[in-house]
């Protein structure tokens, strides 16, 4: 398995975006999309080589992440538009999308909008956008150096307690064959949100890795990396 090294990308409103490449020059694209305050580089594992084999692979460092600008606006419309002029500078018309967490909602809203060009989704640990109970407090940025924009982190919040109805009805719209995958009793996620996504979504299941907690892929790697597999291979 071949990595072409950290290379990048400007999309047609400035953002420069950086991301890691690995595997065939054939088969339909996967774009892995990490979680709030990582980078691409957390995907590196047993889930890459499994894929590199018949797939061109990507893991994309969302703005404000790694290697990606930090342009300071991160409305989710941001990160979606982000996905979309991704896509459009490597040419690639179809995708699967995987995204844990945070890149799993970054996904799961760019299939709503373009459900056209989402071969499959793949929604590791991720959200329902719905009015909190309670509104969370903004997150105060920890000492020293950051690994990515604290900022980030803030408008998030913001966002998950003043959520737009349309992230939850629109469900509905994604065309795409969709896992969701969690980690059960482990997760401090509510497991009974991926039961309720997937009752919108209209072809969608879920499997759960008991005990995985929310990072499945990194604690449970070769059970996540045999489920995304026989999800991308099944008829």
């Amino acid at each position: 398995m071949s990595e072409n090294g950290t290379q990048t990308v400007r999309t047609d409103d400035g953002v420069r975006l950086a991301y890691r490449a690995w595997g065939a020059e054939t088969g339909v694209p996967v774009v892995l999309l990490h979680c709030l305050g990582e980078d691409g580089e957390d995907w590196r594992g047993p889930l890459i080589s499994a894929l590199a084999g018949a797939h061109p692979v990507y893991a994309l460092d969302l703005r404000g992440h790694g290697e990606s600008d930090w342009p300071g606006s991160y409305a989710l419309a941001d990160f979606v538009a982000d996905l979309r002029g991704f896509l459009d500078a490597l040419g690639v018309e179809r995708a699967v999308l995987v995204g844990h967490s945070f890149g799993s909602v970054v996904a799961y809203l760019f299939a709503q909008e373009h459900p056209g060009r989402v071969e499959r989704l793949v929604l590791e640990e991720t959200g329902a956008l719905r009015p909190p109970a309670r509104p969370r407090q903004l997150p105060e940025a920890p000492p020293g150096t950051p690994l990515f924009d604290w900022e980030v982190t803030v408008q998030w919040t913001r966002q998950r307690n003043a959520p737009d109805p349309a992230w939850w009805e629109r469900l509905s719209a994604i065309t795409a064959p969709t896992l969701l995958v969690g980690g059960g009793n482990g997760s401090h996620l509510p497991q009974e949100d991926l039961a309720s996504m997937a009752e919108r979504i209209p072809d969608a299941r879920v499997l759960t890795i008991d005990g995985a907690g929310h990072l499945v892929h990194e604690a449970r790697p070769m059970e996540f990396t045999r489920a995304v597999v026989d999800f991308l291979t099944e008829a």
